[in-house]
């Protein structure tokens, strides 16, 4: 964040908001010249501060309705054991997202699927597969408060 200064901050804030800004527009919301402002996107993208820009898909409108967090525990905790999981998991393409975490659980998954059913043959099919799965518990969300909520700087 030391590299950054308000205008970076503002056009972040801005961005992560609405990521179809157009440069112009963009520009004059944060008081600079149109080549300034592109000149700092670009350099916001290359040092990594912006990883992507991609359009928030409604999941029940493409049959994705259903959200699933999966709680996984691995039978060995060791640095393959993990790489191993980590790989398979990466490739699934219904995973939204694997976290390593601390606690009862060696990770989290966010998954989306069309509903029970279709879980139910992902869990017995690929799941429970994965290298190293020694258990997993299974929460569906009833209600979505908050996702993907835009980052607080």
């Amino acid at each position: 964040m030391d590299d950054l200064d308000r205008i970076d901050l503002k056009m972040l804030r801005l961005l992560q908001n609405n990521g179809r800004l157009a440069n112009a527009e963009l520009a004059e919301k944060v008081g600079v010249s149109a080549a300034t402002c592109h000149r700092r996107t670009q350099r916001l993208f290359e040092e990594g501060f912006v990883r992507a820009v991609r359009a928030m898909v409604a999941p029940g409108k493409v049959g994705k309705g259903a959200l699933v967090m999966v709680g996984v525990v691995l039978d060995r905790s060791t640095p393959e054991s993990f790489a191993a999981f980590e790989q398979a998991a990466a490739k699934l393409k219904f995973v939204l997202d694997c976290h390593l975490v601390a606690g009862d659980f060696d990770y989290f998954l966010k998954i989306r699927v069309a509903g029970m059913e279709d879980f139910n043959h992902i869990h017995g099919e690929q799941l429970i597969r994965l290298p190293g799965v020694r258990q997993t518990r299974t929460f569906f969300v009833m209600k979505e408060v908050v996702d993907n909520a835009p980052l607080d700087f």
